[in-house]
């Protein structure tokens, strides 16, 4: 249901949709974040979204697509209040109070996928960051995924001049299509952390080394973390840290990438290369904790990109 028009003459800023009570509930919740990697939604990771909210109101963030997250999660995963989503037109909407309140009184908020260069450059620096930092606080769980788990790390690619491919960012780490940010939002167990989704489909590993290669080359940090989550699964994480991995394929696998330091060749339009980067890959039963950056029952490696081409200490040389 379609709630909020603009008045004859007024622009559209932003749009609502409920299901569900739209008044506001309040409801004990617990704090996490989902980190999910985009294509089909995993139903199993927004119920632990779902119960963590305490059964109140779910609300959806984003700045494209529809409402079809409202009847799904309210009609057929069912246990909450309201689920409600609201799709920013323009930045005004980041000013409205009735949107920063529906964000503010969330017993749970998913930023759904699109373009995070329309998160950045929409929500960064405005009430719309302090209210999903709010929610977070209560705590609530927060999640992304695709466009909205690009913005939960403290660095960002922000895609603001489209995408960038693993060959060409490895080839030119500085090409101006490798546009990272940063001081957009400030999450549990996310500090010098970077994601990445839809990431063996679209072989986004090299992308994500040229990324951390630039975190320290541009002194953004002497060390960083990438997180890559694969399609169709979900990282779900406990305030301590503690990691459940949610998928709908036999393929579920999550990467996490710690760099040694500073790179060896990192510059403008040159081949990156970059040294044994260490690497968990967690599939299966495996654990992982992002506060300690330590897991059991995955596989550990290292990873190298020497100008411009990456392999790995695997047997086969094999990057995933």
């Amino acid at each position: 249901m379609l709630l909020s028009l603009p008045a004859c003459g007024e622009k559209t800023t932003y749009e609502y949709y409920v299901k569900g009570d739209p008044t506001d509930v309040v409801t004990p919740t617990s704090g996490g974040l989902l980190l999910a990697g985009g294509n089909t939604d995993v139903e199993a990771a927004m119920m632990w979204m779902i119960e963590k909210s305490g059964g109140g109101d779910f609300v959806v963030i984003r700045c494209s697509g529809t409402d079809a997250y409202n009847p799904w999660i309210y009609k057929q995963l069912g246990g909450v209040d309201s689920c409600e989503t609201v799709i920013f037109a323009t930045m005004d909407a980041c000013y409205d109070e009735f949107v920063l309140e529906k964000i503010r009184n969330a017993e749970a908020l998913f930023i759904a996928g699109g373009d995070q260069w329309d998160y950045v450059s929409m929500w960064k620096g405005t009430p719309v960051e302090d209210a999903i930092q709010f929610v977070a606080s209560k705590p609530a769980p927060v999640g992304g995924t695709s466009a909205g788990l690009a913005i939960l790390g403290e660095f960002v690619f922000s895609a603001e001049n489209d995408t960038i491919e693993s060959d060409d960012a490895l080839r030119n780490p500085y090409n101006r299509r490798v546009a990272l940010a940063r001081d957009f939002l400030s999450l549990s167990n996310m500090d010098g952390i970077i994601t990445d989704s839809h990431f063996v489909p679209r072989d986004r590993m090299g992308r994500l080394v040229s990324f951390l290669a630039r975190i320290v080359q541009d002194g953004w940090a002497t060390e960083a973390r990438g997180i890559g989550v694969n399609e169709k699964t979900a990282l779900a994480v406990e305030l301590n840290g503690d990691v459940t991995m949610f998928s709908l394929c036999t393929y579920g696998v999550a990467y996490f990438l710690q760099t040694p330091g500073p790179p060896e060749v990192c510059e403008d339009r040159t081949e990156l290369t970059y040294l044994d980067i260490s690497v968990y890959r967690m599939s299966g039963s495996a654990t992982f904790n992002l506060a300690t950056w330590e897991g059991v029952g995955g596989t550990e490696y290292t990873l190298s990109a020497a100008e411009g081409a990456l392999a790995s200490s695997q047997p086969d040389g094999a990057v995933y």
